[in-house]
């Protein structure tokens, strides 16, 4: 019988369409000659609630894959999104398998799944681009969670793609909009970086994007099929963050079982991006230098030192320069780090790059709340005076924050465009910062004027006789002037004057 007919989800059109129908978490390829293997994998993973589709030869599964082939007709819909493949097959190994698969469809995420004897097999596979890898016996939670962050991979890949694709007029880089002169001053630099092994110190508000740009170097540098590995300095206790980033040798302290890789050298012949790099402890500075001094790594608790190529892009909001004077931060690991620094714009200082952040938040969005009937986005894009306001709001969260009220606004709008009403007001801040927002862009008298009536009638809750009176006009007057700003409606009707108001 062909391999083919023992494939247990058969690619003919019609089942493939009818198990369509049936799972929508996504596509899932098991290739493994090992047959009862194979029916665990296909029962379980379809019960989670995937299309599960097997072979037991890697030479068919690429024959199927490729073009002609009975699965690359559903490219678009039904695509391949995770591949689980044994190591140890006849015919062709999933080594080979995987640097044929990597080599032909690098965007899907590739699963590994090896005896406890291959396991160092499996991490070399690792380093040429496998995803994971799963040690027999495994734990189906452990299946299952593996699955659903190679599907998140994937799904990010799909959508660093299509993003490329909507930015080609040169709007973006990597995933990072802006048409702004600052931000293609960034991109400019990016892109000449990205071809050296420089290390690189991102500068910038939270929110700016930091990671993003970090990833955009590696993507576009010649590590790009090596690992990108992302640890936020903050977020893993100071007791533990050692051990994430060195590793430790077995029995090293308490609980340590076995030898654990750490991120440093997860990340070998790759890039490690290290966020809020100003959090981080001395020693672990004085240890994180003599790394990058000498390209080497002794994990916690072992005597050896062990080679490591290692690409290290860092980031940080604070000023570091503060804190080499305050004796927070050591003066040789900043040089090492800032070879090559890059400031990151906050959003209010590109104006100009809101209204395409905006469009793109709302496309990303608006494809998930879809109306009942015809399954098409229910909102479809913004008013010129939601728009406006977008562009007036200060965004102290910057484009993270701006993503957020977007998601809100496309959630709970009620109609099929994004109004002025959809878009929370922020907290008034200091009269200083206020007046410092509301003049960054230098605006005409007229446009101030326009910004400062909005202001105070959004402090006041729209009493128009309270805004009248810190604005030291009458009401017919404020009214005029709603009009003339297109504040309110022009048949909006006026408020008779108080007595002894000037009509």
């Amino acid at each position: 019988m062909p391999l083919a007919a023992k494939a247990s989800s058969r690619v003919d059109e019609r089942s493939v369409g009818e198990n369509r129908m049936k799972a929508q978490k996504g596509r899932v390829l098991v290739v493994d000659d090992d047959g009862e293997m194979r029916t665990l994998l296909e029962d379980f993973l379809s019960r989670e609630g995937y299309h599960v589709t097997c072979f037991s030869s890697a030479i068919e599964a690429l024959t199927q894959l490729r073009p002609g082939g009975a699965l690359e007709g559903h490219r678009q819909e039904g695509e391949i999104d995770v591949v689980l493949s044994d190591i140890r097959m006849a015919e062709m190994d999933g080594m080979q398998f995987l640097r044929t698969l990597k080599a032909e469809r690098p965007e899907i995420p590739v699963v590994l799944i090896t005896g406890f004897g291959s396991i160092d097999t499996a991490i070399e596979a690792m380093r040429n681009g496998a995803f994971h890898y799963l040690v027999k016996p495994f734990k189906l939670a452990e299946v299952s969670v593996t699955v659903e962050h190679a599907m998140e991979r994937r799904l990010l890949t799909l959508d660093n793609m299509a993003l490329r694709q909507e930015v080609k007029n040169g709007w973006g880089l990597s995933g990072i909009l802006g048409k702004s002169a600052a931000m293609k001053s960034v991109f400019d630099l990016v892109h000449r970086v990205a071809q050296s092994t420089a290390n690189v110190l991102i500068h910038g508000e939270s929110g700016t994007g930091k990671e993003m740009v970090a990833r955009a170097i590696h993507d576009l540098g010649p590590r790009a099929g090596k690992p990108f590995v992302a640890i936020n300095c903050t977020a893993i206790p100071e007791t533990l963050l050692e051990s994430e980033l060195f590793g430790h040798a077995k029995g090293s302290f308490t609980g340590a079982a076995g030898r654990k890789r750490g991120l440093i050298e997860e990340a070998n012949g790759g890039t490690l991006f290290l966020d809020e790099i100003g959090d981080m402890s001395p020693p672990l500075q004085a240890k994180l230098l003599r790394v990058l001094q000498e390209r080497k790594i002794r994990p916690v608790g072992d005597n050896n030192f062990y080679e490591v190529d290692v690409r290290v892009v860092a980031a940080t909001h604070k000023d570091l320069k503060a804190g080499i004077r305050e004796g927070a931060f050591r003066e040789d690991l900043y040089y090492r780090l800032s070879v090559i620094p890059i400031q990151l714009p906050a959003l209010r200082d590109r104006n100009d790059d809101i209204p395409i952040l905006a469009e793109h938040f709302l496309k990303k969005y608006a494809a998930s709340n879809t109306t009942a009937n015809d399954g098409q986005p229910r909102v479809r894009g913004f008013t010129k005076v939601a728009m406006s306001k977008l562009m007036r709001l200060r965004w102290p969260g910057n484009v993270r924050e701006l993503e957020n009220v977007i998601e809100r606004a496309v959630v709970l709008c009620q109609g099929s465009v994004i109004d002025e009403k959809d878009i929370p007001d922020p907290d008034i801040g200091d009269a200083e910062g206020n007046f410092k927002g509301s003049t960054a862009d230098f605006p005409t008298l007229t446009q101030l004027e326009e910004r400062y009536i909005r202001l105070v009638l959004q402090k006041t809750a729209g009493r128009k006789d309270k805004a009248a009176q810190l604005l030291g006009i009458n009401r017919r007057t404020l009214y005029r002037k709603e009009r003339e700003y297109g504040l309110v409606s022009s048949d909006a009707p006026e408020d008779e004057p108080f007595e002894g108001e000037e009509a």
